[in-house]
C-alpha cells in the first residue's frame, strides 16, 4: 500500500463534488459505474451510506473497484470485548451529579485499537440510528492481519497521545494529536501506532452523518472550512495472506477470517469517504465587545436531528484563541443546559478548570446538571486585568448531544478495574462563598 496521500474534501459543505482516484492508471471505468468487465479484471462494489432514494444533496455513496469483493469472507463467530458498549441500554443508573474521569492507563499486555476501546458513556440506540457513544482508546500494538468494520455508526477519532496510521478501503491517513479522523459507517479500517503506544477518544455516532454546521449570520467564512478536510487517494495492499475481520453489528462484536486483505481497492469514486482535519485550521470567532459566546460558536461538525438546531451530536473544540471583550467574565459562566456535554482534553489546560481536568481525562455534565468554572478559575477571572488575552497550548473538545448520556459500569468503576472516577470532582466548587452585599 502506498504512503498517505490526501486531497481536499469539498462535499461536506454542499455535497456538490465527489472524488475519483485510482492507484493504477486506467483502473477507474469511464462512463459506467458497473461495466460488464471492469478494468484490470477488478470487481465493482458499491457502498451506500444513505438510503438509495435520499435527496441528491444528501445522498452518500462510493463505487469501489477491487481485486476481490467483500462477500469473500468466512462465517462470523462472537468476539469478546467487554468494554466496547453500545447505546444507553448497556449503561447503569447514576445520580444527576457532575462527573469526571482520570486518564485510562495504557495497558501492559499487548492491546490494539479495537481491544483497547473503553466506553465511558452512551445514549440512544444503534438500531434506531439515534444517539452516540463516547469512548477512550488505549493501545500499545498495531493492528496487522486484522481489520474492523463498524456497521453501527461512523467513528470520529480524536488522538490525545501518539500518532496513528489509519488504513481504510479508500486509502491511508496519518493522524496526530491535534488532528481528528472520521471513518464512515461500514468502511473497513485498521490502526497502526507510529509511536509504539497511543491514547485518545472516539465518538461513535449512530445518527445522521456528521457535516459542517450552517454559518448563518457569520457569513461565508469562519469555523471549519471544507477545503481543510483531507480524504485519502486510492491505495491497495499487495498482501495475499488471511485477515481477521472484527465486525460491530447490532451492538455486538463478531469475528471472521477473510482469505485476502480488505484493503484491496485499486480505484474508487464517490462522496462517502474517510477524512482527517487539523484543528489548527479552525477559524475561531469570539466577542469583541462583551459577553462570553455560547460553545456552539466552536462547532466543527454536527450530526443533526429532525428538530432544527438540536443535534444528535455536535463536535466542538476549544483551541488556542484570543479572548477580547469589555467588562466580561472570560471563562464560561455557571450554567445548566438542555444539551448534555461530554468533554475531553487533548493538551494543556482548560480555562474553566484549573485543577483536576488533565489531558486524557474526561468529564460529563448531563441535561440540567449545573457546572461552570472551579473556585480558582472564578476568583482569577473575576479579578483579572481586562486586556486581550491569548489562550495558548491548549485543546479541549466536547461531544454535545440532545440525549442524556448514561455511564457504563467501567466508567463508574464497578468492575474493579482501575480508579478512573474522580469522586471528589464536586469539591472544585466548594470554595465558592456567598458574597452578597
Amino acid at each position: 500500500m502506498t504512503k498517505q496521500q490526501t486531497s481536499s474534501l469539498d462535499y461536506l459543505s454542499g455535497f456538490g463534488n465527489e472524488f475519483a482516484t485510482e492507484a493504477v492508471p486506467g483502473a477507474l471505468p469511464q462512463g459506467r459505474n458497473s461495466p460488464q468487465r471492469a478494468p484490470h479484471g477488478l470487481y465493482a462494489e458499491l457502498i451506500s451510506g444513505t438510503a438509495f432514494t435520499a435527496p441528491r444533496a444528501e445522498n452518500r455513496r462510493t463505487w469501489m473497484y477491487r481485486r476481490l469483493p467483500s462477500v469473500v469472507v468466512g462465517g462470523y463467530k462472537p468476539y469478546a470485548q467487554a468494554y466496547w458498549c453500545t447505546g444507553a441500554a448497556q449503561g447503569i443508573t447514576t445520580p444527576p451529579d457532575p462527573m469526571r474521569w482520570r486518564p485510562v492507563a495504557i495497558p501492559a499486555e499487548p492491546t490494539d485499537f479495537v481491544d483497547g476501546l473503553r466506553t465511558l458513556v452512551a445514549n440512544g440506540d444503534a438500531d434506531a440510528q439515534t444517539g452516540m457513544a463516547a469512548h477512550v482508546y488505549v493501545a500499545n500494538r498495531s493492528m496487522e492481519q486484522r481489520a474492523c468494520v463498524n456497521a453501527d455508526g461512523e467513528m470520529l477519532i480524536v488522538p490525545q497521545q501518539g500518532r496513528l496510521l489509519v488504513t481504510t478501503e479508500m486509502g491511508v491517513l496519518a493522524v496526530k494529536p491535534g488532528e481528528v479522523a472520521l471513518l464512515p459507517r461500514g468502511v473497513a479500517f485498521k490502526v497502526a501506532l507510529l509511536d509504539g503506544m497511543a491514547r485518545g477518544y472516539v465518538c461513535e455516532n449512530y445518527g445522521a452523518h456528521f457535516r459542517l454546521p450552517e454559518l448563518g449570520p457569520i457569513g461565508s467564512n469562519g469555523l471549519a472550512n471544507a477545503r481543510d478536510f483531507k480524504t485519502p487517494v486510492a491505495a491497495f495492499e499487495a498482501s495475499t495472506g488471511t485477515c481477521e475481520i472484527i465486525k460491530k453489528y447490532g451492538g455486538s462484536l463478531w469475528s471472521a477470517q477473510m482469505p485476502h486483505s480488505p484493503f484491496n481497492v485499486v480505484a474508487w469514486h464517490g462522496n462517502l469517504a474517510p477524512f482527517k482535519y487539523d484543528t489548527a485550521n479552525f477559524m475561531t470567532i469570539g466577542s469583541i465587545s462583551f459577553d462570553h459566546p455560547d460553545p456552539s460558536i466552536f462547532t466543527v461538525l454536527t450530526s443533526p436531528t429532525d428538530t432544527s438546531g438540536t443535534a444528535n451530536c455536535d463536535f466542538v473544540i476549544f483551541p488556542p484563541r484570543w479572548l477580547v471583550a469589555e467588562d466580561t467574565f472570560r471563562p464560561p459562566w455557571y450554567h445548566r443546559n438542555l444539551m448534555s456535554e461530554f468533554m475531553g482534553l487533548v493538551k494543556g489546560q482548560y480555562d474553566a478548570k484549573e485543577e483536576g481536568f488533565v489531558p486524557g481525562g474526561a468529564s460529563l455534565h448531563n441535561c440540567m446538571v449545573p457546572h461552570g468554572p472551579d473556585s480558582d478559575a472564578f476568583t482569577k477571572a473575576s479579578n483579572a486585568d481586562l486586556k486581550p488575552q491569548k489562550l495558548d497550548n491548549t485543546l479541549a473538545f466536547m461531544f454535545e448531544s440532545r440525549y442524556r448520556f448514561v455511564p457504563t459500569a467501567f466508567a463508574m468503576n464497578s468492575d474493579g478495574k482501575g480508579n478512573l472516577l474522580d469522586k471528589n470532582y464536586a469539591n472544585c466548587w466548594s470554595g465558592l462563598k456567598d458574597q452578597f452585599q
